[in-house]
């Protein structure tokens, strides 16, 4: 069964962080505590980030927080890039929340029983039958698999109605307690977004043609301390290995080559790769495996430099840039996450009726 794409949408929270001031600013958290940190400093400059938005100011990075607080900034934080994210997709797709027939939230940042769906039931008006389907633990996969994940359920049930709302508040996990490289590293690339997707098998009535198609994933044995969470009486903490550049630069060809044949499409086949800016080296080593021109990705390029890595919802806020440029033709979306696990969603543009 054909799934349509009726609307996608992304929000970023209120406060702005520009890349020379975090750079100061952590320059004088972790200055004197850590002796490698003004060698990796330099990473901020290097790092392709202009700007990144957070749930909370700068000035709450200078305190210390423990779990309690962390999550209380994630909740409040997270339900509010929700109903942002939702609504605009809702808006964007002409459906109501009513309509609704089951929502998946995809995020790895935050605890929250009842779930970010439940929290803000009410205030965005779900029907009580509505479908819930919380995802955890996917981390910079989420937004890639969440997509795959919805695409089955709305293809299961003809005409039923899936929202996909992707959220993640990567600042809240800001460590400068660990003294590890990896929270240098997060703190040089990481910041907070959503993004939400409006699925369903019956067409849009007008607009582009946006087709998903079946996701496919590939999980390596033994690296599961390439990327995750610690998790002590703090908080999560990052982890985030140096080898993923060379590790996509060693894998991504052939998983990717298996996730194209999955779809029954070959590489000569695609258009655009459509991918998660997990970081610029990130980028520079996906080009690399696929043979890519230099620059193909310009488009997540200039998410990066924006808005940062926000994890999950960044590969949404790429495929969204990139269909309103007007781009047609057969997509392939993927992205690297926690496991180690590649995640991979063909899609295919039409110019669509009335073009």
């Amino acid at each position: 069964m054909t799934v349509y794409l009726h609307g996608i949408s992304t929000a970023l929270p209120e406060f702005c962080l520009d890349q020379t001031e975090v750079e100061q600013r952590a320059g004088l958290i972790f200055g004197d505590k850590y002796p490698q940190f003004h060698r990796l400093s330099r990473s901020f400059r290097s790092a392709g980030i202009k700007t990144r938005h957070s749930v909370v100011p700068l000035d709450w990075f200078s305190e210390s927080h423990g779990w309690a607080d962390r999550n209380a900034a994630f909740i409040q934080g997270a339900t509010a890039l929700f109903c942002d994210a939702a609504r605009s997709a809702l808006k964007a797709s002409g459906w109501s929340a009513q309509s609704v027939d089951c929502v998946v939230t995809v995020c790895s940042t935050g605890i929250a029983t009842p779930s970010l769906e439940a929290q803000v039931h009410k205030d965005m008006g779900f029907r009580d039958d509505i479908m819930r389907v919380p995802v955890f633990g996917l981390g910079c996969a989420g937004g890639v698999s969440g997509l795959s994940l919805a695409q089955s359920i709305a293809a299961g049930r003809a005409g039923f109605r899936v929202l996909l709302v992707v959220v993640e508040t990567c600042s809240l996990s800001f460590r400068a307690d660990r003294l590890q490289k990896a929270d240098i590293i997060a703190a040089v690339l990481f910041g907070d977004g959503a993004a939400a997707a409006c699925l369903c098998d019956q067409a849009p009535d007008a607009g582009p043609m946006v087709q998903l198609g079946q996701g496919y994933q590939k999980l390596w044995p033994d690296t599961l301390q390439i990327m995750g969470w610690d998790i002590d009486e703090t908080g999560f903490g990052v982890v985030f290995d140096r080898s993923i550049p060379d590790f996509v630069n060693a894998e991504f060809a052939q998983a990717t080559t298996a996730a194209l044949a999955a779809s029954g499409l070959q590489h000569s086949q695609i258009d655009r790769y459509i991918c998660h800016p997990g970081g610029a080296k990130v980028v520079a080593a996906i080009e690399t495996a696929l043979e890519l021109e230099a620059d193909t990705l310009d488009k997540e390029r200039d998410i990066l430099r924006e808005a940062g890595n926000m994890s999950a919802p960044t590969v949404m806020f790429v495929l969204k840039s990139v269909l309103e440029a007007g781009r047609t033709g057969q997509f392939m979306a993927c992205a690297l996450g926690p496991g180690f696990t590649a995640s991979y969603l063909p899609v295919h543009v039409s110019a669509g009726q009335g073009a």
